[in-house]
């Protein structure tokens, strides 16, 4: 790993977690077309527990820990750049027209596009931070030369990989049930995770060369704009309507749980 460039390391990491959802995608082909809202409420659940802990551990700590490396007051950069991510994926979703799993309200600009094209688009927007984390923190390992951080983005890989196949399930099943083939929706489905890749292609590439400076802000940034996915879109489409909320709700922690015990353990 260490012989790889950072934009080699980026291609990587990325590519793995697109197929998660590609794998999570091709369980329509194995699923009943009477799948209920059950395990889409646990699915989203389990991946909101996943991405806080990948926030806090993954990103915000490491910000922090390296902004007083740089004598910067841990903060300002922890705080200030946390708010820009969060503002940042505001704006995506109030300009992009989607539809959240579960819920039958659409959000952003009011267009008349079929349920599907929106539930993919929402599915999208969502995968943007996770490929920004993964770039940013692979350009930190590169600029402070840290065995650590490289560690942490296989980590960071490994628990989105993880969330990501019941995210492209969430995506496939919805489809498939609205009378959408089975082929179409593993497509749909796939591609929702093609954010992921450029993202954090993007990240990288912007982040390269000597920007130390900016790293504690575009670790902040990428939890900012994780967090902002996890308590507008996961944790109440989790909790939508009632029933089943005590499931949802273990399956946050469960996740945060299993996300904490990889970065903890495994760096």
């Amino acid at each position: 790993m260490s012989d790889l460039s950072p934009l080699s390391i980026t291609v990587l990491a990325s590519s793995f977690t697109f197929l998660m959802t590609a794998l999570g995608a091709s369980l329509v082909f194995f699923i009943k077309k009477n799948h209920n809202k059950t395990l889409t409420k646990i699915s989203l659940g389990f991946a909101a527990g996943i991405m806080l802990a990948a926030a806090v551990w993954g990103l915000l700590m490491p910000a922090m820990e390296h902004a007083q490396k740089l004598g910067i007051n841990k903060m300002i950069p922890a705080c200030g750049g946390f708010l820009l991510g969060a503002l940042f994926l505001f704006a995506i979703d109030k300009c992009l027209p989607h539809l959240h799993p579960i819920s039958k309200v659409q959000d952003g600009p009011n267009v008349h596009f079929n349920d599907n094209f929106l539930l993919f688009t929402a599915i999208t927007i969502h995968n943007i931070p996770e490929g920004l984390a993964l770039g940013v923190i692979v350009s930190a390992a590169a600029n402070l030369g840290s065995s650590d951080l490289i560690t942490s983005t296989m980590i960071l890989a490994l628990g989105i990989g993880i969330q990501n196949i019941p995210e492209g399930t969430a995506v496939s099943m919805p489809m498939f049930v609205s009378g959408v083939s089975k082929i179409k929706s593993f497509v749909m489905a796939a591609l929702s995770g093609i954010t992921e890749p450029i993202a954090a292609i993007v990240a990288v590439l912007c982040l390269g060369g000597s920007m130390t400076v900016f790293l504690p802000w575009a670790l902040s940034f990428s939890a900012g704009a994780m967090l902002y996915v996890v308590c507008e879109e996961l944790i109440p489409q989790s909790h939508k309507d009632a029933g089943h909320t005590d499931l949802a709700t273990m399956s946050v922690l469960l996740g945060f749980v299993l996300m904490m015990f990889l970065d903890i353990t495994l760096s």
